[in-house]
């Protein structure tokens, strides 16, 4: 095993030195793939810096051809932002960096090379209708981002089943890297700076050959980490991913913390930063208190999660609940009316299907106005007499749950409410406790419809951000921070 460790490390420093000296042909499998023109030559300090350690594969010209170089000379890369784990906010804090850069740059080119969630988009390069991660329609449409089209911003999807068939050998991993590489040449074309959001943390996307690590060191990008608030569980998932980064030669440009609780925003802020600079020379570029309405599911997103559309109140879809203000109905009428009428207005509230057979609900239905004997039309009822009466706004919302089959509201039932059109009334096919129980388990994603959240999202992360900082870094003659890879960039294609 020592003898194997001792060759490795030769390699590698043999690998190091070659690059070092002969750049033109330490890759020169891959020279046939880039045109001269479009391969920018690197700064002097790049080429014969020693101490430039992680720099070499960057002659790799699939990597460093996407560089742009700026007014003052420097050489701009790519920016790929990552996280640690799932749901950290890394689409967040993309909204935000594009939001930022575009205010330095006139033309900010985005890209999400692997994408799993994906939906049906319109692309006038093709004039057809393609598959583009979710995440792609976000950032285009809000930034208005019209100097790329579709087609180049999701180069590889991997829906349901993709894994199976890339494993059985009917995906190719070349057909997967050459898209990859084409859609970077298109949007790095067409821009002044790219940003590239992966998906998940480094390493998702390593069963097809693409995790995000990987990824980044195809196209030549900085890698910037996004973890959430803390400081030691943060930094050691931090370390897990820079690792990774290492592996594939891949520069880490700088750490943004999230989701930080606000009290203490300026501990973790001072030691999170201190901790990096101390650790691996990197810097903090953000520390983002947590914003709890970033996390609050509008109606909308309830309708997704439980597969359900609201059989009343649509125009109220967008509107947001505080998953720690939900109330489960187990009292009676009065008491709920008491409720309703002293708890904060925007209030969800869940209640069961009645027991009671469906003529008797039906004409339940028919006099609540006059007796209220039903949870669901006292519910509504108490919407209308706010109106009327002009009192505070009425934004509570209720969802009515009940097994299919056994406990459902009826189609009269469910007609009636219709056309009351009121108050947001929403069924789902699962008991309380299970609905309950799914809603807490739910963390809602952006989306381009809920432009409120969006817009909140990007102006709340945006003044955290040390723009400056994160430019500065991820400028090819700022070179001399991270540990060198382990790796050749020969081995990119077949890893």
């Amino acid at each position: 095993m020592m003898r194997n460790v001792a060759i490795m490390r030769k390699s590698h420093y043999c690998w190091r030195k070659a690059v070092t000296k002969h750049p033109g042909n330490a890759f020169s499998r891959y020279q046939g793939r880039s045109k001269s023109s479009d391969f920018h030559e690197n700064p002097d300090d790049v080429h014969h810096n020693d101490s430039y350690r992680v720099g070499a594969w960057n002659k790799f010209p699939d990597g460093s051809r996407f560089w742009k170089k700026t007014t003052d000379g420097n050489f701009q890369r790519p920016i790929f932002v990552a996280a640690t784990r799932q749901h950290v906010g890394k689409t967040t804090t993309s909204l935000a960096l594009c939001s930022g850069l575009k205010k330095r740059y006139e033309k900010v080119g985005f890209l999400k090379p692997v994408g799993q969630q994906h939906v049906e988009v319109k692309s006038e390069n093709r004039n057809a209708t393609i598959r583009v991660d979710k995440d792609i329609c976000l950032v285009k449409e809000h930034f208005k981002l019209d100097h790329i089209d579709y087609e180049h911003m999701s180069p590889v999807i991997v829906p349901r089943g993709y894994t199976k068939k890339f494993v059985d050998g009917e995906v190719s991993l070349h057909t997967q890297i050459d898209d990859v590489i084409d859609a970077m040449e298109h949007v790095s074309a067409a821009s002044d700076v790219v940003l590239c959001e992966g998906t998940g943390h480094c390493a998702v996307g390593s069963i097809v050959g693409l995790n995000n690590a990987k990824v980044a060191s195809l196209i030549g990008a900085d890698m910037v980490l996004v973890a959430n608030g803390g400081l030691g569980s943060a930094f050691d998932e931090l370390n897990l991913n820079r690792i990774l980064c290492q592996h594939y030669n891949v520069r880490v440009a700088g750490v943004i913390i999230n989701k930080v609780i606000p009290d203490k925003h300026e501990q973790t802020k001072h030691y999170m930063r201190k901790a990096l600079m101390q650790a691996w020379g990197v810097p903090l570029l953000g520390c983002i208190p947590d914003r709890p309405f970033l996390g609050c599911p509008a109606l909308a997103d309830l309708e997704n999660l439980f597969q359900t559309q609201l059989i009343s109140g649509e125009e109220h879809r967008f509107r947001h609940y505080n998953t720690s203000d939900i109330n489960v109905v187990t009292t009676s009428l009065t008491r709920f009316l008491e409720n309703l009428r002293h708890k904060q207005s925007r209030t969800l509230y869940i209640c069961h299907v009645t027991h009671c057979p469906t003529e008797v609900i039906f004409n339940l239905l028919l006099l609540v106005l006059f007796l209220g004997d039903d949870l669901i039309v006292g519910f509504m009822g108490e919407y209308h007499r706010r109106r009327e009466q002009s009192e505070t706004p009425f934004e509570a919302a209720l969802l009515v749950c009940g097994r299919k089959g056994k406990y459902q509201l009826s189609q009269e039932v469910t007609d009636m409410l219709r056309g009351l059109k009121g108050a947001p009334v929403m069924t789902v096919g699962l008991s309380t406790h299970d609905a309950m129980t799914a809603i807490h388990n739910y963390t809602p994603k952006l989306n381009i419809h809920d432009t409120n959240r969006v817009n909140v999202a990007v102006d709340h992360y945006e003044p955290y951000i040390d723009f400056d900082e994160l430019i500065r870094r991820t400028q090819a003659s700022n070179s001399n921070f991270n540990e060198p890879g382990s790796i050749s960039m020969e081995e990119l294609r077949t890893l």
